[in-house]
């Protein structure tokens, strides 16, 4: 068979590019009031302002499942799983956790993305498309590992608030951003969300992370991955302004933010995540 690249609901996938790459995708947890909602398995509704709504990782058993299923897939050639940053989940532990009890360590590898949303999603593309090349299970790892490093993250939000009580942001940080008169632009930095720098206006917003984006794209034609909350049209034209601008990269993604991510990011959240030479 093929090593099998093992993913949460969190990476931003769309169904057809999980099918094409034999991705497997564990659902993360939206909590309601008092229901559990699998991200992308149940219908749900959110008000996305509601103090009620909350998030849980996947489980250790349910990663456990997971991870023995893709491993019967794989033939016993290995799995290697890319979950968002261990600084904003715990789902990257229950799933090292998870690999404990299987005792198969040498078999399951589980990797840290550094991100959320796409910018998880684009190491998974790149580890997918190393394993369906026929590559080792180390390869694939490295592959993973060295893409989650290279790549980076901009996020702007109207408001810092639901990041801050989530604990996705220092309380400092959350208050600098708070203030009406400014957009705070956010920054994933080796996993941990930070304040770049706050704007003024939202056009001003539009701007600084077109100019972060770019300049994290550097030459070599990079792979982008845009996601918005409620923000279609926003995340066009920041789409047609990167291709402008970049007009080497070698694929562009425009996906919204899943409930598990907008919950903490708010309505009107746009990101932009880079990964440098593309998903290879």
């Amino acid at each position: 068979m093929a090593v099998v690249v093992v993913t949460d609901s969190a990476a931003g996938l769309s169904a057809d590019l999980v099918a094409e790459l034999g991705i497997d995708v564990v659902p993360l947890h939206v909590l309601v009031g008092e229901r559990e909602i699998r991200e992308g398995v149940d219908p749900i509704e959110i008000d996305y302002t509601a103090d009620s709504v909350t998030t849980s990782a996947a489980s250790p058993g349910e990663l456990r499942e997971a991870y023995e299923y893709a491993l019967t897939r794989s033939d016993g050639d290995g799995v290697v799983a890319v979950h968002l940053s261990r600084l904003l989940s715990a789902t990257w532990e229950s799933g090292r956790q998870a690999v404990r009890d299987m005792g198969a360590e040498d078999r399951v590898r589980v990797v840290d993305s550094l991100g959320a949303g796409l910018a998880t999603g684009l190491p998974v593309l790149a580890a997918a498309r190393r394993a369906m090349a026929g590559a080792a299970l180390d390869d694939v790892y490295e592959c993973a590992v060295s893409a989650a490093t290279r790549s980076r993250t901009f996020i702007l939000v109207n408001r810092t608030e639901q990041l801050r009580k989530g604990g996705r942001l220092s309380s400092a940080a959350a208050f600098f951003g708070s203030e009406l008169v400014t957009k705070p632009l956010l920054q994933l930095v080796e996993g941990k969300l930070e304040m770049r720098e706050k704007v003024r206006t939202r056009s001003r917003a539009y701007t600084k992370l077109v100019a972060a984006a770019v300049d994290a794209a550097a030459s070599d034609g990079a792979a982008l991955g845009i996601q918005h909350l409620g923000a279609p049209e926003a995340a066009a034209n920041i789409a047609a302004q990167l291709r402008e601008q970049l007009p080497e990269v070698r694929e562009l993604y425009i996906a919204e933010f899943g409930p598990a991510l907008g919950v903490h990011l708010g309505v009107g959240a746009l990101g932009v995540a880079v990964l440098p030479g593309g998903c290879v």
